[in-house]
């Protein structure tokens, strides 16, 4: 994926890293949540898989940007200049 970047626009390889590391471990996260939820009833797992992943799909991704927003706006309100979203110094 990185070397599909314009080549003058390409993030430096720790940078890259930092932003799929992030992706990677929420993904992972939410694929052992839902698995372990969807083995705690009686029901069908995989339709519990199911309905689990899609409220992570659209609730989830909701309440992360809400997320985003608020500490971004702190951030800035509090001057925290390392704790910028996407500014890696």
């Amino acid at each position: 994926k990185r070397f599909k970047e314009p080549k003058e626009e390409r993030r430096p390889w720790r940078i890259w890293f930092y932003d799929t590391s992030k992706q990677a471990i929420g993904a992972l996260f939410i694929h052992f949540a839902n698995i372990f939820l969807s083995d705690l009833t009686e029901e069908d797992p995989c339709s519990l898989y199911l309905i689990n992943f899609i409220l992570d799909a659209t609730l989830g991704m909701l309440l992360i940007w809400l997320g985003v927003k608020v500490v971004s706006w702190i951030v800035q309100h509090k001057k925290y200049t390392y704790l910028v979203f996407g500014e890696y110094g």
